[in-house]
């Protein structure tokens, strides 16, 4: 394990599990940041390493002479800031993500100056993005595309997320009795597979055509691989944006997210077990599901009172 940041690009370029990059050398900082984020997610490597670079810039020190105080100081910066109490919480998140990989993983630190760091306590907003059922349906409905409506429906009906949906291939959907399913590779390197009604996997297939196996299910047309993530949240923002009656406000806030939690409340809303739907969203566990009873209970004390 390297001792200070000035050999740790040694290190990272004779290390067999670290990410291969080519002949030129990386420096330090680069090569843990790519340890760091090896094995996550495109969005969470991207938005990780955004937020790391940008508080690496301010505080302009080697990662192994940062203290305690640098990381408070850039943390009430954050507060001071204009940013959402959620995005102030999600920047130290990954800060001390960081800090953590750095001292516990690589050994480069002897000690973790961000383990003080507390996070902000965020607003739970989750039943404020949570759409009625028939703003859905209307979603789809309405959709006039063919690709376009299939994907709508497979990001509502599988509760996918917009990084799963944007990788799958022609041989992650596979024929069943009825229907069919999908397997998804998702969080954690963990595969799922979520059975599809027969109406929805009909439809699916009508897309595919001529296209080979491994080729793309949603494709970009302008550049015919898969569909990025960027075009999938404009699908979504704009068929929330024909729906008639919703509040602009709220369809400017759509993403393709708010599918996902709509799949969840729904189903329950249905009858379908919290631990059925912890397994088709792909949950690490149950208290993560369990937040869509407590967003929209069917329940309350306050039904018991007379007004």
């Amino acid at each position: 394990m390297p001792k200070s940041v000035d050999d740790f690009s040694t290190y990272v370029q004779t290390d067999n599990n670290a990410i291969s990059h080519s002949s030129a050398s990386i420096t330090p900082t680069e090569g843990l940041l790519d340890l760091w984020l090896h094995g996550k997610s495109p969005h969470t490597q991207r938005y990780y390493r955004r937020e790391a670079l940008k508080f690496l810039g301010v505080v302009n020190k080697p990662i192994d002479s940062i203290t305690l105080a640098d990381i408070q100081g850039y943390s009430t910066a954050l507060h001071q800031s204009s940013l959402a109490v959620s995005s102030v919480a999600r920047a130290i998140a990954a800060i001390k993500s960081l800090f953590t990989f750095a001292h516990q993983k690589t050994g480069l630190l002897k000690a973790n100056p961000a383990g003080a760091v507390t996070l902000p306590k965020v607003k739970d907003s989750l039943a404020e993005r949570i759409l009625p059922e028939w703003v859905v349906q209307t979603m789809i409905g309405l959709e006039q595309n063919k690709r376009n409506r299939a994907l709508l429906k497979l990001l509502y009906v599988a509760g996918l997320r917009v990084s799963e949906v944007t990788q799958l291939q022609w041989f992650s959907l596979q024929p069943r009795d009825v229907g069919g399913q999908v397997l998804v590779y998702g969080k954690g390197g963990k595969t799922r597979a979520i059975k599809l009604p027969a109406s929805l996997w009909q439809e699916l297939q009508s897309l595919r055509g001529d296209a080979a196996i491994g080729e793309p299910v949603f494709t970009s047309r302008k550049k015919k691989g898969h569909l990025k993530e960027m075009q999938v949240n404009r699908i979504v923002k704009a068929a929330a944006k024909r729906v008639p009656g919703l509040e602009e406000a709220v369809a400017d806030a759509v993403s393709p997210h708010w599918l996902r939690h709509a799949h969840a409340s729904h189903a329950m809303d249905r009858g379908a077990p919290v631990h059925l739907v912890k397994e088709t969203l792909g949950h690490a566990n149950i208290a993560t599901t369990g937040r869509y009873l407590h967003a929209r209970p069917t329940d309350s004390s306050s039904l018991y009172l007379e007004s």
